[in-house]
């Protein structure tokens, strides 16, 4: 009896012991595939603002000092939309919120700056960054879309009111929230980012020109582990990876992008729930079925400028994005893709099936998620927006009216 009592006892414990360890695993596992979708989502955003290459909806780092996510493309598309990057291959732990344990990646030194909300005068906003904020209607159907960032600034989020009172109106109002993509898809392991995107020996200088090759040796010199670990990667992936590091060097950080303090505020709602525009393997087909002169042509253009240059350009984004207008980001993000090509047909041909693709799939998903009297709230990333292949002309040509919120 006692034997029986104490064994039902012992097995009780070991129970609750594994729910604790499943609890904590899945917490992990969360926490993990936030950062790093944030991480990708950055470098894609930054290398699609920033680069020939495009919103791309992945999450990397580049070089320390020398590039950022979506390199320049810090802001990109959540790229692997934001969501594949959960299992970012090449970078063995998870990528943390600092950026700090990248490979060879530290921190900048803390100065004032906007980036730490104050000055030697004191607060710098109280108010939240304006952001890309529209509302599409047709009939009684309602889109309301949010032009996000996957790396920010704190200062651009006051812990009162991180959104303009709009923003929190249609969130308020929206049963359901649309991301590029959906939580269940971040918690995917990195399993097929790693098949598709590392060798399993050093392969990239056999896959890029010489001169290719040489610029990106020269510009992770200074970073012998972010060299070590690039080098087994495929161009596409390495691009990714060199686009991260600048949106970090600029002190921007993965837990203020939008998607993240989006989510902080929707998932205090009761009853509503989060979706994907796109499932993860349709975000991965979009870089992994590039072809290679497509993917050198988007790492050449992650190292047409100097980090420096690159470091401009991820504070010329941000500086956009706050002022609100998506068809100027779409201005902008386009002269400096025609700047920074390398081949500018095979250029369009990456923007093409890395962003203006996935455009049109966003807008397909989200008349499939709206309903009459149903609005649907979307927040991608803010180089999707604007420009006569955005989702805002997209929606116009079926039917919509779309309005800055």
């Amino acid at each position: 009896m006692l034997e029986a009592t104490a064994a039902r006892r012992f097995a009780r414990r070991q129970r609750r012991g594994g729910r604790r360890a499943a609890l904590k695993v899945r917490a992990w596992t969360r926490r993990w595939g936030q950062t790093a979708r944030a991480a990708m989502g950055a470098a894609l955003a930054l290398a699609v603002a920033l680069g020939p290459s495009l919103d791309r909806p992945l999450r990397l780092a580049g070089a320390s000092g020398a590039s950022n996510t979506h390199s320049s493309r810090a802001f990109m598309p959540t790229a692997f939309g934001a969501g594949a990057a959960a299992k970012t291959p090449g970078v063995h732990p998870p990528v943390p919120t600092s950026g700090g344990s990248l490979p060879g990646f530290h921190s900048p030194p803390a100065v004032p700056s906007y980036a730490s909300g104050t000055t030697a005068g004191g607060p710098v906003r109280t108010q939240p960054a304006r952001m890309p904020f529209y509302v599409a209607t047709r009939g009684t159907t309602t889109i309301y879309l949010l032009g996000t960032l996957h790396v920010g600034d704190p200062v651009d989020y006051p812990p009162n009111q991180p959104f303009r009172q709009s923003i929190l109106a249609a969130l308020n109002a929206s049963p359901t929230l649309a991301l590029e993509l959906s939580p269940d898809d971040l918690l995917v392991s990195q399993d097929d980012v790693s098949k598709y995107g590392v060798c399993r020996r050093p392969c990239l200088e056999q896959m890029l020109p010489e001169p290719l090759w040489a610029r990106l040796a020269a510009r992770l010199r200074g970073n012998p582990e972010a060299l070590a670990e690039i080098r087994k990667m495929k161009p596409w992936l390495a691009s990714l990876l060199v686009e991260t590091y600048d949106s970090l060097s600029a002190g921007l950080q993965t837990e203020y992008g939008t998607e993240a303090q989006l989510q902080n505020v929707y998932l205090r709602l009761k009853g509503r729930r989060v979706v994907g525009l796109e499932r993860l393997g349709e975000q991965m087909r979009a870089f992994t079925n590039l072809n290679l002169a497509q993917q050198r042509e988007m790492l050449a253009q992650d190292l047409a400028q100097t980090p420096a240059q690159n470091l401009a350009d991820v504070q010329t984004l941000l500086r956009l994005w706050r002022v609100g207008d998506a068809d100027a980001i779409a201005a902008w993000e386009t002269a400096r893709t025609e700047k920074l090509s390398h081949d500018p047909r095979v250029a369009a041909s990456v923007d093409n099936r890395i962003v203006y693709e996935r455009n049109r799939r966003f807008v397909s998903r989200m008349q499939q998620y709206a309903g009459p009297n149903k609005p649907l709230f979307v927040a991608i990333g803010a180089l999707h927006l604007g420009g006569r292949k955005g989702v805002l002309q997209l929606l116009r040509q079926r039917g919509f009216t779309v309005d800055p919120g």
